[in-house]
């Protein structure tokens, strides 16, 4: 599944599933909702970290619906809809078909609701273990057995990968939905950052373990320029080779065990760092 949009091809189709008198049938002043599913909340604070930019974003929309902001609450139908966080409860499930059928556009942003996120981890294993080793009440806890993104619940015009997302990233999201264009988010990996930056690749220099190579981009070149290599914050980048990467970390002298948990992060559950974790069990 692409980070632009729900086909992988890079391309959103920007139509949403509703009607009105603009283009992509938005209103002339869109309404704007924001939805939080299993999540740190880290996606919508980019949001709110744009200061300046956020009311000019304002002055463009009506900011219907965000509880991280505000409790007011203007009800749908949405023009555009943003949705943090994974699909990991029946309620859950319930809730995002919902905000779908009210929703002309939505877009996901960071790598729970894209990639099912840290809680993913859970497909990996029995949630039935997980849930006695931390509760006292199993019986009280109602959950799936399965963290997953939003995208294999309803359909999605756009993802916006990272964890967090790119603030940045976000405001030319909505910029372009709002202006009935493509959004311009880069598909390239983290490693193309590095060399516009002019970061000593950690690879090569010293053998650290990264990410970057097949790591789509949008950090900004963090952790490389602070000489760590990339833990794949923004997921898989465009046809990513996680199969030659991975015989490189095993060149390094990593170990099976450590190499399935390399790709078994903040994007665990994005299908490329998914089958590249487990050809290594």
């Amino acid at each position: 599944m692409g980070a632009n949009g729900k086909n992988g091809n890079g391309r959103s189709n920007g139509n949403g599933n509703g009607h009105g008198n603009g283009k992509n049938g938005l209103s002339e002043r869109p309404k704007l909702a924001v939805w939080k599913f299993s999540s740190c909340d880290g996606c919508q604070l980019s949001l709110l970290d744009c200061e300046d930019e956020l009311l000019a974003v304002a002055e463009k929309v009506e900011i219907a619906y965000f509880l991280e902001a505000t409790r007011a609450q203007v009800k749908g139908p949405y023009d555009i809809s943003l949705v943090e966080g994974s699909i990991s409860t029946p309620e859950d499930g319930k809730r995002i078909r919902k905000i779908r059928r009210q929703s002309k556009v939505l877009i996901t942003i960071g790598a729970c609701a894209t990639a099912g996120g840290i809680q993913a981890l859970r497909n990996f294993g029995r949630l039935y273990d997980y849930i006695t080793a931390v509760y006292a009440r199993p019986d009280y806890i109602d959950a799936l057995a399965s963290s997953t993104p939003i995208s294999e619940h309803v359909p999605v015009d756009f993802e916006l990968r990272g964890c967090p997302i790119n603030k940045h990233q976000l405001l030319e999201v909505l910029n372009a939905f709002l202006n009935h264009r493509r959004p311009n988010i880069p598909t390239y990996s983290q490693c193309v950052e590095c060399k516009r930056h002019g970061t000593v690749c950690v690879m090569v220099a010293k053998g650290t373990p990264c990410l970057g190579p097949v790591t789509q981009a949008g950090c900004g070149n963090l952790c490389p320029s602070c000489d760590r290599g990339c833990y794949g914050c923004f997921g898989p980048k465009e046809t990513p080779n996680t199969s030659s990467l991975a015989t490189w970390f095993g060149w390094q002298g990593m170990s099976q065990r450590d190499i399935r948990h390399v790709f078994r992060s903040f994007n665990a559950g994005a299908e490329a760092f998914r089958r590249e974790s487990e050809s290594h069990e």
